[in-house]
């Protein structure tokens, strides 16, 4: 039994239902002989995945929709053993180089240059060429993203590569230069209300319009999140009446206690009790650019209008220097230290002012 999330992804781009115009096109490109490499961007939950399958399907038939999982192990220059899952069909493959860490050009350079060396096997095939997808396109590090740029000089005759990135800010000019930038932006609340429509249409089910805003403006524009909502909801109260509870993620509730700490108190022991939260978080696979904006909102929201900038200014600071670095928590930590200090100054500028 699967996820509505996935039970009714669209499947082609005809089925789609925001986002025509970016529709129209993919569907001319695959049809022109002259298929570019192409880079889709935008936030979590817009739907670029599904965008990026229903584009696949268009190039090849269903053909796509057989997968297999397969995990690979790579050597690196050290010989460490990396290993890495990669989804493929006989049409294309999928792979998420990011979870390789910092050997990531290692997984670019072998698994590219293989691909590209082979021919289509499929003779059936629309394409003459295989299409890789680059998940997390973004993380990936600069070593990586120059590996990258050389093979997709090389061998543009037997590949095309997709790429699939957050924002098109931390990938380097030469790799945006050689990509058709396609972005997919989050759904208005109009578009996700005609989606979990919908969807509630094929569960069997009429979806209350007073639900479907709640539902809305819990999942800030991220579709995926609304329909797992939707789902949750469904089981919980069937009818969807009534006063509706959505449950926040443990996550979430965890880092808005982190914030509480840092604005009740400004202590070096606070300080190491945040750190054992933050470890807590990173253990459970919570990357740590998201507990960091998750943090900074929830502490934004609590204090005085005059620091709400200068905090986020650091948030982003550091974040920056997260990527940068390799040890994420020196970084988590250190926001928390800045944040605490301009907090204590500003508050103590207050109090001097009222004796003034």
């Amino acid at each position: 039994m699967s996820l509505w999330v996935d039970k009714f992804r669209p499947r082609a781009l005809d089925d789609l239902h925001y986002h025509q115009g970016l529709s129209t096109r993919l569907k001319s490109l695959a049809a022109s002989g002259d298929f570019p490499h192409m880079l889709f961007y935008g936030p979590s939950g817009a739907g670029k995945k599904t965008r990026i399958t229903c584009t696949l399907r268009q190039l090849f038939g269903p053909g796509v929709e057989k997968l297999k999982i397969d995990q690979r192990v790579f050597l690196s220059p050290s010989k460490r053993k990396i290993e890495v899952n990669i989804v493929q069909s006989n049409f294309h493959l999928e792979i998420t180089p990011s979870e390789a860490g910092n050997y990531d050009r290692v997984v670019i350079q072998e698994l590219l240059k293989e691909i590209a060396q082979t021919q289509q096997v499929d003779l059936n095939a629309k394409q003459r060429f295989k299409v890789v997808i680059i998940n997390e396109a973004d993380s990936l590090s600069r070593d990586a993203q120059a590996a990258l740029r050389r093979t997709m000089e090389k061998y543009m005759s037997n590949m095309r590569i997709i790429l699939c990135a957050d924002s098109t800010s931390r990938l380097i000019a030469p790799i945006k230069s050689r990509c058709l930038l396609m972005r997919v932006a989050a759904p208005s609340d109009d578009e996700m209300q005609t989606v979990l429509t919908h969807v509630a249409r094929r569960a069997y089910f009429d979806l209350p319009p007073e639900a479907a805003q709640e539902i809305i403006q819990d999942s800030g524009g991220n579709l995926r999140k609304a329909i797992l909502v939707l789902e949750a909801l469904k089981m919980q109260s069937p009818d969807l009446s009534g006063p509706l509870t959505i449950a926040k993620p443990d996550w979430e509730t965890y880092c808005r206690k982190v914030a509480v700490l840092i604005v009740t108190e400004q202590t070096p022991a606070r300080v190491m009790e945040i750190r054992t939260k933050f470890y807590e978080l990173l253990s459970h696979c919570i990357p740590p650019t998201i507990i960091l904006k998750t943090v900074a909102e929830a502490v934004v929201s609590q204090v005085d209008e005059t620091l709400k900038a200068e905090i986020m200014h650091w948030a982003a600071f550091y974040e920056v220097r997260m990527r940068i670095g390799s040890k994420k928590i020196y970084h988590l930590e250190a926001w928390v230290v800045k944040v605490m200090s301009l907090y204590k100054q500003s508050f103590y500028q207050f109090d001097i002012s009222e004796f003034e």
